[in-house]
């Protein structure tokens, strides 16, 4: 059995100091009074824990210090902490010692991927919960894509009317894959109340909700519910395939007023201080083909750079709206774009180096990392086979800072963040089984120095955090492989 003396190297980030001391504390309420002093020599979100027979004591740099205190002596209290319901009504037994702890970066996140497939709001509130857990304080909620759009807009109905709703979705991913298509209609969205609730939810948590509606690309359910958007002003259904869609907004003044009204509106239910718009993916094609005249006309030497003047348009009224803009690095290969803008770099490392090195601030997500819908093993029974094999151990050895970028650019680098992408994870479950416990191995990145070893952290996992998952109701894949209840048939994958 685990001793409680043990159990305070149990934690999940890994803290920045231990000191264990003899004997245990008996608490009746985990809920412990924490004092707030920005005086005690606590960096952002710290705090400091000491822990005797005789009681806790906490003091917190902050508010979000205050809230990972709790979080840790929930986590000391073992399992039993995190159920719904308490199992037996004897005190809470804690581990003596001090515990300082702080996180390494400031941007501690998880995208959510809700417009490829839909997830009902009780199912976005508990990953809210898991993010707390795990000190992760950003969720990145991608709410418009070609499949789907999921956030009211009171003045364009047909978004959710129209675009929410998909005759179904592709079973495989060509060329590798088929396309056998599942005939299961597929749709849903959140009204403005719903968003509230879970931006209120999640600020009481201690987790800021970034919105992302993507644009000029990946914008073809908007399309579909009105088609004057769109390059050809051509009917289009949304989007039942996966990839990439030719379809992209025209440049018309009218479509960018459209949008403008979509973002205030956004700025109006989501009070973090980024907002995210896309901007990847971006195929010129229809623009070559139809858009060269208002290229010209806004002093453009070619159609390509719409996707860069579609960005600014967006960008500078997100700064008029006091936000700073979220967009994915391929917006570095579009022109110049406004101070402020944070450049998420997916492709690689190489977006964020250069964005850094450029004067923008930076969250590093590289797929070849950090993508949770990718596949976890080459087993052939691994039920979700597609993109890079990104193990557990893969996850938890990344490290968010490059090696090569220099000193002075390398404050740019705001922190990290996990994406689950949900074209293959159609519910709550098969999303638990692709984020967990790989993204428990992701908050400790982002919380914990550089100096990491996987194999300890393996044996905490296993022996202490797991059980904290079951406890959760969390349905992860084990760390042997895949459970045979959770196979099914797949068909082999490759980057997206």
């Amino acid at each position: 059995m685990t001793s409680a003396h043990e159990r305070l190297h149990g934690l999940v980030p890994r803290p920045v100091r231990v000191d264990p001391a003899p004997g245990a504390c008996e608490l009746d309420d985990l809920t412990i009074p924490v004092v707030i002093d920005p005086q005690a020599g606590l960096p952002a979100e710290g705090y400091r824990l000491s822990i005797a027979p005789s009681g806790v004591r906490a003091v917190a740099a902050d508010e979000a210090g205050k809230r990972h205190a709790q979080q840790t002596v929930r986590q000391l209290a073992g399992p039993d902490a995190f159920r719904a319901a308490r199992i037996h009504p004897d005190p809470w037994v804690l581990p003596c010692g001090e515990i300082e702890d702080h996180p390494r970066f400031s941007w501690r996140g998880c995208l959510l991927d809700v417009a490829r497939h839909f997830q009902p709001k009780a199912a976005v509130l508990r990953f809210v919960d898991l993010l707390a857990v795990h000190k992760l304080n950003v969720l990145h909620l991608h709410l418009t894509d070609d499949q789907g759009w999921r956030v009211e807009v009171p003045d364009y109905p047909r978004l959710t009317e129209v675009g929410a709703w998909r005759e179904g979705s592709w079973v495989g991913r060509p060329p590798d894959g088929t396309r056998e298509h599942d005939g299961r209609p597929h749709g849903g969205y959140y009204t403005t109340d719903d968003l509230r609730e879970i931006v209120a939810y999640a600020r009481e948590r201690g987790v800021t909700v970034v919105p992302e509606v993507d644009i000029p690309g990946h914008s073809q359910a908007a399309i579909a519910a009105y088609p004057d958007l769109g390059t050809t002003a051509e009917p289009v259904p949304v989007r039942t395939a996966w990839g990439i869609s030719d379809h992209v907004l025209n440049a018309e003044e009218s479509t960018v007023a459209f949008y403008r009204r979509v973002f205030d509106h956004v700025a109006s239910i989501f009070d973090s201080p980024v907002i995210a718009l896309g901007g990847d993916e971006v195929p010129t094609v229809q623009w070559r083909a139809h858009a060269a005249a208002r290229a010209a006309e806004l002093g453009l030497s070619s159609p390509d750079e719409l996707h860069g003047w579609w960005v600014r348009q967006i960008a500078e009224h997100l700064s008029v709206l006091g936000r700073r803009a979220l967009a994915w690095d391929d917006v570095l290969d579009a022109g110049t774009l406004p101070p402020g803008v944070i450049i998420a770099s997916w492709r690689g490392e190489q977006g964020g180096i250069a964005a850094a090195l450029a004067g923008h601030d930076v969250v590093m997500c590289p797929e070849q990392y950090l993508y949770l819908d990718h596949r976890q093993s080459d087993h052939p029974d691994e039920p979700i086979p597609v993109g890079y094999l990104v193990r557990l151990e893969d996850v938890y050895r990344y490290e968010p800072v490059p090696a090569d970028l220099p000193g002075s650019a390398r404050q740019r680098v705001l922190g990290a963040q996990a994406q689950v992408w949900t074209e293959h994870l159609d519910n709550p479950r098969r999303i638990d089984y692709a984020a967990f416990p790989r993204l428990a191995a992701f908050a400790e990145v982002v919380w914990s120095p550089p100096e990491r070893d996987y194999a300890e952290f393996a044996r905490r996992l296993a022996r202490h955090h797991l059980p904290r998952l079951d406890a959760l109701g969390v349905e992860y894949r084990p760390m042997g492989g895949p459970r045979p209840w959770q196979t099914r048939p797949g068909v082999p994958g490759r980057p997206r």
